[in-house]
């Protein structure tokens, strides 16, 4: 039986920086994957394909250069499915081998099967040609998540589908309805919106993306309702079924129907309500542990689980379940499992979320809400693309970014973008929060001109000029 320092299991994000990190640290390191592709749900169903799927949409309906050709500029006429899916397979073929190559350089094994425990310290391999045991003094279990598959919804993978499926549509519908308002939902139904398709979008709640910024949230849902999507909010799915509609000839829709009594058809329907963990599939039990009812995991500030040898990281923990922050995550439990007592944990409320829709937006820090139901007194500051001249040049006059200052320090307190590269633009503000920098930062640095890094100092500028004016008014 082989025996490695560290085995991890699983490599979408958190499993391959756990297994370079602890290949960095001289140790003997196994990954096992069950798939047949490398990268998890990041690189083939999840991140990445969705990302592809996005910009090539921009690009091939020119949407994202409307504003400066004209409402009527398109690069490609009858865009095709497979227009969009041939960009995706490109990009997905190139990081798997960035990834082997990552693992060859670094001297990580790479096992293929499917893992399970069957002792305190063993794992067995299952493959087409039998079972290998390997044996290992720690591992890191970076297994993610799948799309949520409730019995009450007939998924058959093509008209009734999880964002797993949407890449392998053999035609681009004319309808569809997305049940989910959160990140996945709303990206697909940017996307497809962006592409021509009807949308219908129903969420539970009484607005999309509710961790947002009210006033950001506000204007995304404006940007969706203008671009086409008909938003169905404070709405709750009863039941999802296929239908025969006659229409001159006889064809099948998909119907919702919904608790307030709509009924609501269309060609096709994305189902982007949750998502689900796999432990079941990994013998937890013979190595002590215990999932919860969705297949997650729970583990202390260090990664650990309740067995302090076997670690965790990823979407199987829960929030935040970013790619991001997954990768971070499997590093730093390995460094904390081998002794690198000098890495210390991220602090969460400094990591930037990233939302791929149409428009971008990004966000760090807390949301005007969460500074109210706080006490802490801020201003902010706000600027808009269309006072930028990187904004004209890119035809975005609706994009804008928001600066919130503590009233007394002027410490950044959070950030919010909406527009064209949200989430580039957002590691600035990031940066200077992560140093603890003011607002006045801003006004003293020089940007590059023109970009729309500009917007930091047009914030700054507004909302210092309001504290000043506020301070003016205190001393009459």
């Amino acid at each position: 039986m082989k025996h490695y320092d560290c085995v991890i299991i699983g490599t979408g994000p958190a499993g391959q920086k756990g297994a370079i990190q602890a290949a960095k640290l001289g140790k003997r390191v196994a990954i096992i994957e069950k798939n047949q592709v490398l990268g998890g749900a990041q690189i083939n169903t999840g991140t990445i394909p969705s990302k592809a799927l996005r910009e090539a949409a921009l690009h091939l309906t020119g949407a994202n250069r409307r504003g400066l050709f004209g409402q009527s500029y398109q690069v490609k006429k009858n865009i095709a499915i497979a227009d969009l899916v041939s960009f995706s397979q490109r990009v997905i073929r190139h990081e798997w081998n960035v990834i082997r190559s990552q693992f060859d350089r670094n001297g990580v094994e790479l096992l293929w099967g499917k893992a399970r425990f069957i002792g305190p310290h063993e794992i067995a391999i299952e493959t087409p040609d039998g079972e290998e045991q390997i044996s290992a003094d720690c591992f890191l279990l970076g297994v993610g998540t799948r799309p949520a598959r409730p019995a009450n919804v007939p998924f058959n993978g093509q008209s009734i589908l999880t964002s797993d499926e949407v890449l392998h549509l053999d035609h681009l519908p004319k309808t569809m309805i997305v049940v989910g308002g959160g990140v996945i939902g709303t990206e697909y139904a940017c996307i497809m919106a962006t592409l021509g398709v009807q949308v219908t979008l129903i969420e539970g709640r009484d607005k999309v993306l509710g961790f947002l910024d009210q006033e950001i949230a506000d204007a995304f849902q404006y940007f969706m309702r203008q671009s086409g999507i008909t938003l169905r909010l404070g709405e709750k799915v009863e039941q999802i079924e296929e239908v025969e509609v006659q229409n001159g000839s006889v064809h099948r829709l998909v119907e919702a129907q919904l608790e307030s009594g709509k009924r609501l058809r269309a060609e096709t329907l994305l189902y982007a309500v949750g998502r689900q963990g796999v432990c079941h599939e990994l013998g937890l039990e013979n190595v002590g542990l215990e999932c919860d009812d969705r297949e997650r995991l729970q583990v202390n500030s260090k990664y650990q689980t309740d067995v302090e040898y076997v670690y965790a990281a990823g979407d199987v923990i829960g929030f935040p379940a970013l790619a991001s922050t997954s990768m971070e995550q499997g590093r730093r439990a390995i460094c904390h499992a081998f002794g690198c007592t000098d890495v210390e944990n991220y602090n969460t409320s400094l990591f930037p979320y990233g939302i791929y829709a149409v428009p971008e937006i990004s966000m760090v820090g807390k949301t005007e809400e969460q500074l109210t139901v706080e006490g802490i007194p801020y201003e902010s500051g706000v600027a808009h693309y269309r006072e930028i001249a990187r904004g004209q040049l890119l035809g975005d006059e609706l994009g804008m970014l928001k600066m919130l200052i503590h009233q007394d320090t002027h410490k950044l307190l959070g950030i919010h973008v909406i527009g064209t590269g949200a989430t580039e633009l957002i590691h600035i503000g990031q940066a200077v929060m992560a140093l603890d920098g003011d607002a006045e930062y801003f006004i003293n640095n020089v940007f590059n001109f023109p970009t729309l890094a500009e917007c930091y100092k047009v914030a700054a500028y507004h909302g210092l000029n309001k504290l000043n004016h506020v301070v003016s008014l205190a001393m009459v």
